[in-house]
């Protein structure tokens, strides 16, 4: 097993599947500036190499991966330190939209929390193998911030509006509504989780005459460790219907919306770009806003929840306003995202 950035990612090879595990336990593997540029890194090399035939993701201890460091991203900010956010979010964007076309079977196992970052690396790969550990979440408005990394994308494809309900509410899911939702492919009890990793070892090193994976072998190994997910009686998708005629509303709070519904419409690529539009405005305080500073603070340093926001209320925040949020930022510091044209993976359960 290799390592690199003190030990925050782990890489190891077994035979032509290489796994890449997330090292930061005590941080619930949150990935930092450097994290993402390694990762980026690592996949494309892995891409190139046709002594690679698949990756492994998967997260050490209680966590897959809670979301990126917000606290040092605002910290860079505070600095005055412009470039490292930009490339933060451009490689982040980038890794996200690389993962999700990527030529070679990606399997996340994602046993534990996967939120925010978490999710933008996962969600839109083709092999999400969840657990009864499992928690999903997208808390970003919470803070003052908004579901960002691909969740314009992923959240605008679940049924009816729950989209909508759980990028504004930021409620946790678990495994068992992630499979019925659509957000993941397969469900596997974690005691098997490692019996079922090296059963896809095993079998993909056996041929290797062929340069490429079959696909329909990795579904086929998976889904001898699958097991069919119970939902409780209490799960929020049994009560779709009334998420469904309160979150389609022609109110104020529509507005906030406007991310997901457009999504529905654009490509992976279009959101991921809209999204790095929309992060750059939030981050260079256009328009005033000042929202994710101010969430940023008291939820991670004050830790108060005592929140200043400004507007104060719904009723002050416009159409136009929101709107400006997607245009194209012109400011040389932070600059545009260029992803080139990749397939895509259909997001579907296999």
């Amino acid at each position: 097993m290799s390592s690199r950035l003190n030990n925050e990612i782990l890489f190891e090879a077994t035979s032509c599947v290489q796994k890449v595990i997330l090292n930061r336990p005590t941080k619930l593997n949150c990935l930092t500036f450097e994290m993402i540029g390694e990762l980026l890194r690592t996949f494309e090399e892995y891409e190139k190499d046709p002594q690679v035939r698949a990756v492994i993701v998967k997260g050490k201890g209680k966590a897959f991966c809670a979301g990126g460091d917000v606290v040092r991203v605002i910290q860079f900010m505070l600095h005055g330190d412009l470039y490292c956010v930009k490339e933060f979010y451009k490689n982040q964007l980038t890794l996200d939209y690389l993962v999700a076309t990527y030529k070679k079977p990606v399997v996340f196992l994602i046993n534990g929390a996967v939120m925010g970052g978490g999710a933008g690396l996962s969600m839109n790969a083709k092999f999400r193998i969840v657990t009864e550990n499992t928690v999903f979440a997208m808390p970003e408005a919470s803070f003052g911030h908004y579901p960002d990394v691909g969740a314009s994308y992923f959240l605008s494809r679940l049924p009816g509006h729950f989209g909508e309900y759980l990028g504004l509410t930021g409620e946790k899911i678990n495994g068992s509504e992630m499979i019925a939702s659509g957000l993941a492919t397969h469900f596997v009890y974690s005691k098997d989780i490692e019996s079922m990793e090296n059963a896809l070892c095993q079998v993909l090193s056996l041929n290797t005459s062929s340069k490429s994976v079959n696909e329909s072998d990795v579904s086929r190994i998976i889904n001898e460790f699958v097991r069919i997910p119970v939902l409780k009686e209490r799960s929020i998708l049994k009560r779709l219907d009334a998420i469904n005629r309160c979150f389609c509303k022609d109110t104020v709070e529509e507005i906030l919306f406007a991310l997901i519904r457009e999504g529905r419409k654009q490509t992976l690529r279009q959101c991921l770009i809209r999204e790095f539009n929309i992060s750059g405005h939030i981050l260079l305080r256009s328009f005033n806003y000042n929202d994710f500073y101010e969430g940023g603070k008291a939820i991670f340093f004050t830790k108060d929840k005592k929140f200043k926001w400004e507007p104060s209320n719904l009723e002050q925040v416009h159409d136009a306003i929101v709107m400006q949020f997607s245009e194209v930022v012109h400011d040389d510091r932070w600059g545009y995202l260029e992803l080139p044209q990749r397939q895509l993976f259909k997001i579907s359960k296999l």
